[in-house]
């Protein structure tokens, strides 16, 4: 099984699968709100600070502190 990692270090283009969300309860019960669930399927639409990802159709915007929460197993890009 392949290693967990910020979604931080993902490149534009590169798909990810959430692995783990990271922080107190209600951290991580908003980003479920906004659809990062475990194993839920992203691609990283513009890597930096902030970041925008996709995740089920929609396209979301993360600072470096939100994207450190959500541990993705990289894949390869579509």
């Amino acid at each position: 099984m392949p290693d967990l990692v910020p979604l931080s270090v993902l490149r534009s283009g590169q798909i990810g699968e959430i692995g783990q969300l990271v922080g107190a309860p209600d951290q991580v019960r908003r980003l479920e709100e906004l659809g990062l669930r475990t194993g839920a399927r992203l691609e990283m639409i513009r890597c930096g600070a902030p970041c925008i990802i996709r995740v089920d159709g929609s396209k979301l915007c993360f600072r470096n502190d939100d994207s450190l929460r959500v541990l993705v197993r990289t894949r390869k890009s579509a």
